[in-house]
């Protein structure tokens, strides 16, 4: 070896025995010397490249490699200081300022050994980087979510994608930021099931340990995996301090079970479970809940089953169930966290069995269902009694349609229900309703006149109000007509293709006396834009309104002319009476007007970043306002939203909305929401809290409190640390604030770089 200059050489290693016969031996000398060994061409072989400032051994068993070593094989690359590579054991040995790279991993130490074939080993006080994604060849790996990084006294190699460290910590932060580490004496990476595991494991949160746990589990890449969850943490001023501790069960891949004790201060101990299946042919869940002894109810024992499946049948059947039910009225009051779930007071118990198919040579369709129903009613507020629906024990529907008959659409709906009432009039109710229309469209404008036949029979049970049986069958005439216009037009240098669409929907249908028939499922049908244009002003078949009405609407679109995407709608629309209303139910008045309200909506993105949504109801009769609907929206960026809502009913309503995520410094985002009843003075729902981004780890703390009856409320408290890719330790905001914030954005644990005052999300 020449001793006054360095001089690097290259030396191919076949990964195999010594050579074979036929194998050549070939030396070139240019600036630097290479020597290549070439392999039989009958055997493919990894090859494994040496590179040194200096290099000895024996041919087809050793290689030494000192100053600034290299090995490079498939897949993986070694460098030291000094190396020494066994060929017949495939095997290398390590010293100094040693690092080893497996696909898109980092691991640097000062000694080690390892089985280029095996992938078996160790390291001896590494310092390691495991990432999800592989490397792009030249560039180093993108940080990504799930990049791991720490330290350890040692790390053992177990196979491919395998590793154990001893006396180790674990973070996802980046380089240079130990916000967090899992502290542990014997960490296990199985990055082909992307799972981790410790053992004696304390979570350090800027060097003050928060959590504990002989054994730690966790997934690598957020992959479902059995284990103890991260406690969660809260308190309620019904529940008080309240302390959850889950249990994952990944039964399968297709079934998953949760066990979650809830220790409540005030209350006692509650189980809840949660069971969830998925198969080729049937799905579903359960859950269940039971509180044996609520302290603050005399020891009383309370329990919740939720229990949803649906089911596919041989022969084109379906079926489904939908069982839910407390065990007493103040169930959701007393032990909930959410006002959507707190304001529950019917919980439906059903069946459904159906089937659908084409007939009359595929030109038609079909679909029949079963129903029976039944629920429970909660008395939740006793200044607001809840009225008992009727049960359908059962329903029986069916639905048919078929283009081309007499050159007509034919559609039929036939339907048989059992009603049972504990206290009310029950009975049967059979409706068959067959029609034709006659659709006549070009490419501007359509007219769909319609016929059709509405025939109902009543069978009534033995009843003090002096009901019998009855019939009724009502001739039924609508005409369907509008015409669409198009311009191109352009709103502050914006350009746009404006529809303008006018509408006219007649309705005639004659006087039949409906007092003697029972009012099993019918109301009155709020008038919206999508009932405006329906034929019956009730909802149900129990009463079938007289009609001589016509409706007339006309509605706007702004279109992007490129995409065709809808950017904003305007519409208005009023329905004329020209016969005075002679059917109406029991506790609803007559109509004296000869016009409905009028009705008017807009939709849509008004200005850059901003959309909206306006409902207005106006009463020509009294000129009065009727209803008020009002939202808007500035979303500038995700993350950044500003929600305001304004919503008043005559003699009713009168409230206002407001929310957002804001942020208001570098790393932190405001969270409030304020629904507020300026008619009963008094706050509906309120929210109040704030997130930290901290790179690799997010707090957030919210206080929400919301009304569960006319004079109560409820205040829960959530404080959650999420720490990226391993755990969220406490209790979880994260579906109140989705629900309570129209456009919240989950902030991403990855940003922001300190230069960066707001981060990117997902």
């Amino acid at each position: 070896m020449h001793k006054l200059q360095i001089t690097r050489i290259l030396l191919a290693v076949w990964c195999a025995l010594p050579l074979a016969a036929g194998a050549q031996l070939g030396l070139r000398l240019k600036s630097q010397p290479t020597l290549i060994l070439v392999p039989p061409p009958v055997r493919e072989e990894v090859p494994v490249f040496l590179e040194a400032d200096r290099l000895q051994g024996h041919d087809g068993k050793e290689t030494e490699a000192q100053g600034d070593a290299r090995l490079r094989k498939r897949g993986q690359a070694i460098y030291a200081d000094r190396l020494r590579y066994d060929k017949p054991l495939d095997e290398v040995t390590a010293e100094g300022s040693v690092r080893i790279e497996q696909g898109a991993d980092v691991i640097e130490g000062t000694r080690l050994r390892f089985n280029l074939e095996t992938e078996r080993g160790f390291i001896e006080n590494p310092r390691y980087t495991l990432r999800k994604s592989p490397a792009i060849a030249g560039q180093q790996p993108p940080f990504r979510e799930t990049d791991a990084r720490g330290t350890a006294e040692r790390l053992l190699f177990e196979g491919p994608g395998q590793y154990r460290a001893q006396d180790a910590d674990y973070t996802t932060c980046k380089p240079d930021d130990d916000a967090w580490y899992v502290r542990t004496g014997d960490l296990r990476i199985d990055k082909g099931r992307d799972v981790g595991t410790a053992r004696d494991a304390s979570i350090e949160f800027y060097g003050v340990p928060i959590f504990y746990s002989p054994y730690l589990s966790f997934s690598l890449n957020q992959e479902r995996k059995s284990g103890l969850l991260t406690p969660r943490y809260g308190s309620t001023t019904r529940g008080g301090a309240e302390l959850t501790v889950p249990y994952y069960w990944n039964i399968a891949p297709n079934r998953d079970a949760t066990i979650s004790p809830r220790v409540m201060t005030k209350r006692g101990v509650q189980v809840n479970t949660e069971f969830r299946y998925l198969e080729p042919t049937y799905w579903g869940e359960a859950r269940v809940e039971v509180l044996p002894e609520d302290n603050a109810r005399n020891g009383s024992e309370r329990h919740a089953y939720f229990i949803r499946h649906s089911q596919t049948l041989p022969y084109g059947w379906q079926g489904a169930l939908n069982l839910q039910g407390v065990s007493d009225d103040t169930y959701f009051t007393d032990l909930s966290t959410q006002i959507a779930v707190t304001s529950q007071v019917l919980l439906p118990r059903e069946a459904t069995l159906g089937r659908g198919g084409t007939w009359g040579g595929g030109s038609g369709a079909y679909g029949f269902s079963a129903l029976v129903q039944r629920w429970q009613t909660l008395q939740v507020d006793p200044l607001a009694p809840v009225a008992k629906p009727y049960s359908r024990a059962p329903q029986l529907t069916l639905n048919a349609t078929r283009q081309d008959v007499l050159r007509s659409d034919f559609d039929f709906l036939g339907q048989y229900v059992a009603f049972d009432h504990p206290t009310l009039v029950t009975g049967r109710r059979t409706l068959a309703y067959p029609s034709l229309s006659l659709p006549l469209q070009t490419a501007y404008a359509y007219v769909t006149p319609k016929l059709g036949l509405n025939a109902t029979r009543y069978f009534i049970d033995s009843n003090a109000a002096g009901l019998a049986d009855s019939s009724r069958t009502l001739p039924i005439f609508t005409t369907e007509s509008g015409v669409v216009f198009e311009r191109q037009t352009a709103i502050g240098g914006t350009r746009f293709l404006q529809t303008l669409e006018p509408k006219l929907y007649y309705v005639y249908i004659p006087f039949r006396d409906q007092d003697r028939l029972p009012v099993f499922d019918s109301g009155p049908q709020d008038i919206n834009f999508a009932t405006i244009y329906s034929e019956n002003q009730f909802a149900g078949w129990d009463r079938i309104n007289d009609a001589n009405q016509v409706t007339l609407g006309v509605t706007t679109r702004f279109l992007d002319p490129e995409s065709g995407a809808e950017r904003l709608r305007a519409g208005v629309a009023q329905r004329y009476y020209f016969a005075s209303q002679r059917v109406t139910l029991p506790w609803v008045p007559a109509r004296t007007s000869t016009s409905s309200d009028l009705l008017a909506v807009l939709s849509g993105s008004v200005a850059p970043y901003w959309t909206a949504e306006a409902g207005w109801q106006y009463s020509t009769a009294s000129s009065r306002i009727q209803k008020i609907n009002f939202s808007t929206r500035y979303q500038p960026q995700p993350g950044k939203v500003l929600n305001l809502g304004y919503r008043e009913t005559l003699d009713s309503i009168k409230q206002t909305d407001v929310s957002s995520q804001w942020p208001i410094g570098r790393r932190w985002t405001g969270l409030a929401r304020w629904n507020y009843s300026l008619r009963e003075q008094r706050t509906i729902e309120g929210l109040l809290g704030a997130e930290y981004n901290g790179g690799c780890w997010v707090l957030r703390v919210v206080a929400q409190r919301f009304a569960i009856a006319t004079q109560q409320a409820s205040t829960t408290f959530f404080v959650q640390l999420e720490l990226n890719g391993v755990s969220r330790i406490g209790s979880n905001p994260l579906e109140t604030l989705r629900r309570n914030i129209g456009g919240y954005a989950r902030p991403d644990p990855r940003s922001p770089r300190p230069e960066e005052p707001y981060a990117p999300y997902y």
